[in-house]
């Protein structure tokens, strides 16, 4: 998977902002990551539809099941794979959303909110540095998916 130096770009531009947006107090993670490939795709659905992604942070709205980045993720994905119609056709959503998983807890080690910060305070600097980095990280992975199927 090897990207020219315009993709490379936007790649690392959605992971900065993805992660700015967390830092800054913006957005949570699940939002930052929906918010960066909204935007990216020249916003297909308004932006206030971010608050779709709100109810994900900490693992479902502080349940600490799946990951809220992974969660933002695959709806992001949806953005570019997902249906409009009733029955439609999508035969690339299931497989980007698996592929989105599989590396996650590949990289990660689980896709589990409450085991992925269970080593840190809730909301102290290393739980923060923690989330910051994996919002980075899946709205790269998410970016790769989608530049590859736009070429």
């Amino acid at each position: 998977m090897d990207f020219n130096q315009r993709e490379e770009t936007i790649i690392k531009e959605a992971k900065e902002r993805a992660e700015g947006l967390y830092r800054d107090g913006d957005y949570l993670c699940s939002e930052a990551v929906f918010t960066v490939v909204n935007d990216y795709l020249g916003r297909p659905i308004p932006a206030e539809a971010v608050r779709l992604a709100s109810g994900f942070p900490v693992g479902m709205g502080t349940a600490g099941c799946a990951c809220g980045a992974l969660s933002g993720g695959v709806m992001a994905l949806g953005l570019k794979f997902g249906r409009t119609e009733p029955k439609a056709e999508m035969p690339d959503m299931f497989r980007v959303s698996k592929e989105l998983h599989d590396e996650f807890k590949k990289q990660f080690r689980s896709a589990c909110c409450r085991v992925l910060i269970k080593k840190f305070e809730f909301g102290g600097p290393e739980h923060l540095t923690q989330c910051i980095h994996i919002t980075g990280q899946v709205a790269e992975m998410v970016m790769k998916k989608i530049l590859l199927a736009e070429r």
